[in-house]
């Protein structure tokens, strides 16, 4: 109970620190709006999928995508916010008060949480003004968003610990991407995974990224009519796989992360 009380002050503490700082969310916002943007009125028309090249098709299949890509690249700014607090000598402020060590982690994930949410809710309103639309109930896209950003928040814990293990931002927020946009390419995010070459469509159908695009398109029921959904297991059970694979992350980067920063704090 104490530690999870120091961690929502911690968080508290950040969240003052978004709010005083618009910019920070306003540019988060910036970049998912123009891949909405570009993909659907650029490539719309182009990419096919389910045996379709209909600009409404091809929407609706992108959103998800374009959801995932939102929360995983959330990473870079939680790892330069960290690289940040310890290169300003915070964490050394932090480590002279009574509270859990690793509630300053948890503190800095949860509101990067809470930013990645209102980012989400924004950037659905926009695509709703460019006509995606769900076709399931409310309950399954709920289901949609909390898995995302399940997603989300596990992918922040990698980010915790490149801003641990780095020693400038700057670092931290190349350090941050690099990895990512690999990770979100080659995927089945903007593009049917059956059409990429056999060993990067291995790679896309076992990916954690697209496991959680493909769950989120089925709750959302934004599979396109005649879409073949590729025999990987994660691909046939994507909702439980995405549960399965970000919880992994999350146990597994949290205690590198948290043990990381004992070790620098210590």
């Amino acid at each position: 109970m104490s530690s999870a009380s120091d961690s929502l002050v911690l968080a508290r503490r950040n969240l003052i620190r978004m709010k005083r700082i618009p910019e920070m969310i306003l540019f988060g916002l910036v970049q998912p709006i123009m891949f909405v943007v570009l993909f659907t009125y650029v490539f719309g028309g182009s990419i096919q999928v389910g045996g379709s090249v209909s600009q409404q098709t091809y929407r609706e299949f992108l959103m998800a995508g374009i959801f995932a890509q939102t929360v995983t690249f959330a990473t870079a700014g939680a790892g330069a916010g960290i690289a940040d607090d310890m290169h300003k000598g915070l964490i050394d402020r932090f480590r002279s008060l009574p509270m859990a060590r690793g509630a300053v982690l948890t503190g800095r994930t949860l509101a990067d949480l809470v930013q990645t949410a209102l980012t989400m809710v924004v950037l659905a309103l926009v695509a709703l003004l460019i006509g995606w639309r769900t076709h399931t109930d409310i309950g399954s896209v709920l289901a949609g968003f909390a898995l995302l950003l399940l997603l989300g928040y596990a992918f922040s814990w990698i980010g915790a610990l490149i801003g641990l293990s780095v020693r400038t931002p700057e670092a931290a927020t190349s350090g941050g991407l690099i990895w990512l946009f690999p990770l979100t390419f080659i995927s089945n995010a903007f593009v049917d995974s059956n059409k990429l070459p056999t060993v990067f469509r291995h790679i896309a159908e076992w990916n954690p990224f697209s496991t959680t695009v493909q769950a989120a398109r089925e709750l959302f029921g934004n599979l396109p009519p005649g879409f073949k959904t590729p025999d990987a297991w994660p691909m046939q059970h994507p909702v439980v796989a995405s549960v399965l694979w970000s919880v992994l992350i999350l146990v597994f980067f949290r205690t590198l992360a948290v043990r990381k920063y004992r070790k620098a704090a210590g």
